[in-house]
This record gives C-alpha cells, sequence and structure tokens, in this order.
C-alpha cells in the first residue's frame, strides 16, 4: 500500500467517524431543575421527565447517563 492510498484510508475512516458523530444526539438525556436545585430530574431521549428527582436506590442525585426503568410508561432515574 502506498503512502497516498494509506492518506485516503485514514481520511475516509476520519470522514466516516465525523458523521457518525454528528448523527448521535450530544445529550439525549439531561437534567432539568426542580424547586430543589440540590435534586433535578431527569428529561429523557424520548421527551418525558423523570417521576422521581431522587435515586430510589441510595436517595442521592439522579444520573442522565443510566437508562431509566418504566413503570407504567413513565421513567423513574436512578443514581
Amino acid at each position: 500500500m502506498t503512502p497516498r492510498h494509506r492518506a485516503v484510508g485514514w481520511v475516509a475512516l476520519v470522514v466516516g467517524l465525523a458523521a457518525v458523530a454528528t448523527a448521535m444526539p450530544a445529550n439525549a438525556q439531561q437534567l432539568v431543575q426542580t424547586k430543589d436545585p440540590e435534586h433535578p430530574r431527569v428529561l429523557y431521549a424520548d421527551s418525558l421527565l423523570s417521576l422521581n428527582d431522587r435515586c430510589i436506590v441510595r436517595s442521592g442525585s439522579l444520573n442522565p447517563g443510566y437508562k431509566p426503568v418504566y413503570v407504567n410508561g413513565k421513567p423513574i432515574g436512578f443514581c
């Protein structure tokens, strides 16, 4: 493989990765402030707001990086 072919391969790889990165939402899940600023709720990618504002396991703040568990179609967030 010539250096030119190798360079073209790298450019194609970078362009492909950039296309994938821009196709995915940066923050699909985000924290939403409530009356208690220490315990925000999570707004999930499906546009539903978590029912709880504290973790049901440790009573700490919710982590938007964890997927919710849906109970009767409503999301429950975790820490």
